[in-house]
């Protein structure tokens, strides 16, 4: 939820002692300490690079302070602008409290805006289901999906209301996160028609031996998610390809000998469109577990326990018999 207009009196002392301050400045405040950049807090706001400057001003004349100042080819925070991060995400929590309904929800009559994080990989066959059903039941809402980067930092998105909701199939997922597990999948490889390794023949050895397929999103450091897997069983893979994103694996695989390790649900939706097919994954690994994670700001709000149970239903209608083991985790 994107916060406007209002306008109120801080006499915090620490803050800005008397002033009045209206409540899209604090927003501003929060995006340019975060973002470090002018340029980069407009694009994010959605306002232009002059006003995001005038805001600037504003907010140094308020506090007495730089906020931020030139270092290098960039800006950084002053010790007083660090010192705020917490108070501005804080105040637009509170501020997001005040303003958020605690009546009863109509999907029918609504027209609110929603936002879901969610990685690449689940674009192909998940998404599109949580669409399907979201514009059945609340025809004059909009859902808006985020693209999930893994150098975001997708805790504070949902702290001030940037995102509703995210899914993904984290290892651990945030422990301060509400989270409702959806339903497990299992890891396959996926590789073309003719591969030189047979139907049936995706041996431990023939896997390490082959040339591998990774996807791997930018700025991201540290092993992921099936390396990780293949190191705590012993094994490891040669990965001789890196792409960006997980849709762009199928149709790289169709014309190359490479192997693509990912889920069978993600494996099947091509297999039935392309010419591949699915090997089973050789070594022992642990199911994946696909959670939707939402924060405390939202958990009581009828909009959103609306949406996490449609969510849920979409889980269950694409893996019936897949639902996670322990779905009493948290109550939606």
């Amino acid at each position: 939820m994107y916060i406007t207009g209002v306008t109120f009196v801080w006499f915090d002392p620490g803050f800005w002692s008397g002033a009045t301050v209206d409540s899209n400045l604090i927003r501003v405040l929060h995006v340019l300490l975060t973002e470090r950049s002018v340029s980069r807090a407009a694009l994010k706001l959605g306002q232009t690079q002059p006003a995001v400057s005038v805001a600037l001003r504003r907010l140094r004349a308020l506090t007495g302070d730089p906020l931020l100042v030139r270092s290098g080819n960039g800006m950084v925070p002053t010790e007083h602008g660090l010192t705020l991060v917490a108070a501005a995400e804080q105040a637009l929590l509170g501020i997001g409290k005040i303003l958020e309904p605690a009546t009863n929800f109509d999907p029918v009559q609504s027209n609110r805006v929603f936002r879901i994080g969610s990685p690449d990989y689940l674009d192909v066959f998940f998404v599109p289901s949580v669409i399907e059903r979201f514009h059945a039941e609340a025809p004059n809402a909009t859902l808006e999906i985020c693209h999930l980067m893994s150098e975001e930092s997708y805790e504070q998105k949902l702290a001030v209301g940037q995102l509703d909701q995210v899914i993904g199939n984290w290892r651990t997922p945030p422990y301060q996160l509400h989270l409702q597990p959806l339903c497990e999948d299992e890891l396959v490889c996926l590789l073309r028609d003719g591969h030189p390794i047979r139907a049936g023949a995706m041996t431990a050895q023939a896997y390490s031996s082959a040339l591998h397929l990774g996807v791997s999103p930018r700025n991201v450091a540290g092993p992921d998610t099936i390396d990780a897997e293949l190191s705590r069983t012993g094994f490891s893979r040669r990965v001789t390809t890196h792409i960006p994103y997980f849709c762009m694996a199928p149709y790289v695989l169709v014309r190359s000998d490479l192997v693509f390790t990912t889920t069978r649900a993600f494996a099947t939706h091509y297999s039935k469109i392309l010419p591949l097919r699915i090997e089973p994954f050789p070594v022992p690994a642990r199911a994946l577990t696909y959670y939707q994670l939402w924060h405390e700001r939202s958990h009581k709000d009828q909009g959103s326990r609306w949406l996490r149970a449609l969510v849920s239903k979409a889980a269950s209608s694409i893996f019936p018999h897949g639902e996670a083991r322990s779905p009493m985790a948290i109550s939606s």
